[in-house]
């Protein structure tokens, strides 16, 4: 028996593939409330303003906002409690190991059938971790990579939101005015931030996130 009754969150910046999914799955999963961001910054704020106690988010490792792995990453470290399946067009198994090493609760290739995104969502929601068929968990070295991912889970989730906005090219004056606080604020954070990636200025900042970015590729 599918479980009923979930708020689940699909965040994938393709309103045609988001459609294409929930249209799918709400055959599979009755009574299921869908909410959708197009965005890591859209993502924020639907976890954070919210009091919908969510039960997974389908992610994508590639919208705008993300870098790579971060924000998987960064859900894993201040939503614990909630489930986070990535679904890619990536399909190789490094992406897939370090996705499960980060904290994913399984991995959906964008080239699955619904069924099988069924198959692995029902699987999720009853505590397993879902892989596709075949593949094989590399073990992750402590690379530049892994040691970034741990540096950056030590960020607050402001921290990690100023952090996004520097990636923007954003200037301290823009940050301050959007998030509503003093530029002597984001300069506060700006140094933390810094403390915590091990770098000296917002631009070695942003080249630290970018280690966890993968190469771009077409669904």
């Amino acid at each position: 028996m599918k479980p009923e009754n979930l708020n689940i969150i699909i965040a994938d910046d393709h309103p045609l593939f988001r459609n294409a999914l929930r249209q799918a799955l709400s055959s599979e999963f009755k009574n299921t409330q869908w909410f959708e961001a197009d965005s890591a910054d859209a993502l924020q704020v639907l976890l954070e303003n919210s009091d919908i106690e969510y039960d997974v988010v389908l992610l994508d490792l590639q919208m705008p906002g993300s870098h790579g792995y971060s924000t998987l990453i960064h859900l894993r470290t201040h939503f614990q409690d909630l489930p986070v399946v990535v679904i890619s067009a990536h399909e190789d198994s490094l992406t897939i190991s370090r996705a499960i090493h980060y904290g994913s609760s399984g991995f959906i290739p964008k080239s699955s059938s619904m069924e099988t995104l069924a198959e692995a969502l029902e699987a999720v929601l009853f505590g397993d971790v879902w892989l596709p068929q075949g593949v094989e968990l590399q073990e992750i070295d402590e690379d530049d990579t892994n040691q970034m991912a741990s540096k950056l889970a030590d960020l607050t989730p402001q921290q990690y939101k100023v952090l996004q906005m520097f990636a923007e090219g954003l200037l301290n004056k823009q940050i301050a005015y959007d998030l509503g606080v003093s530029e002597a604020t984001i300069k506060a954070h700006a140094t933390a931030i810094f403390r915590k990636l091990g770098v000296r200025n917002r631009t070695q900042a942003v080249i630290a996130l970018q280690q966890l970015e993968m190469e771009k590729v077409d669904i």
